[in-house]
C-alpha cells in the first residue's frame, strides 16, 4: 500500500467512526427528546475534536505499524536487520495530485448536495437546528465518500 493510500485509509476509518458516533448520538437525542441546541452544540464540538485528533493519531499509528510489519517481513525474507523504509519521504507526483483533485471534486459535490438538502429542510419548516445538524452530517459524509473515491482511483491505477 502506498503512502497516500495509507493516509486515505486512516482518514476514511476515522471519519467513518465519527459518522457512526454522530448518527447514533443524534438518534439517541431525538428518541430521548434531548435534541436541544446545548446538546447538539456539544456534539458538534466533539465531532470536530474527534476529527482532528483521530485523523492525526490514526495516521501516525498506521505508518508506525506498517513500518514495523514491513521491517519484519524484510528481515524474514532477507535476514537483513536494516531495511529501507520506502514511504518516509514521499513526493507527490502528477498522478497523486490528479487523484486528490478528483477526490476533492467528489467531496465538494456530495457536500453541495447535502447543503442543498439541509437548506430544503429549513424551507419546509424544520427548525434551524435540524438544518445545521444536517450540514455537519453532510460534511462528514462528503469526507467519507471523497476518501472512498480516492481509494478506488488509487486501486484502479488512476
Amino acid at each position: 500500500m502506498s503512502f497516500q493510500e495509507k493516509n486515505i485509509t486512516a482518514s476514511l476509518v476515522s471519519f467513518s467512526l465519527i459518522l457512526v458516533i454522530f448518527l447514533i448520538s443524534i438518534l439517541v437525542m431525538v428518541q430521548g427528546d434531548n435534541f436541544t441546541s446545548t446538546n447538539v452544540f456539544r456534539l458538534w464540538g466533539i465531532v470536530i475534536v474527534l476529527a482532528i485528533v483521530a485523523t492525526i493519531l490514526l495516521t501516525i499509528f498506521t505508518h508506525i505499524v506498517s513500518a514495523i510489519v514491513s521491517a519484519i517481513a524484510h528481515y524474514i525474507k532477507t535476514g537483513d536487520e536494516n531495511p529501507e523504509i520506502e514511504d518516509i519521504e514521499h513526493i507527490a507526483d502528477e498522478r497523486d495530485k490528479l487523484i486528490d483533485l478528483k477526490g476533492t471534486r467528489v467531496t465538494y459535490g456530495v457536500s453541495s448536495i447535502g447543503v442543498f438538502l439541509a437548506m430544503l429542510t429549513f424551507v419546509f419548516g424544520q427548525p434551524a437546528l435540524v438544518m445545521f445538524t444536517l450540514l455537519i452530517f453532510a460534511g462528514v459524509l462528503a469526507q467519507v465518500v471523497g476518501d472512498i473515491s480516492r481509494l478506488i482511483l488509487y486501486r484502479r491505477g488512476f
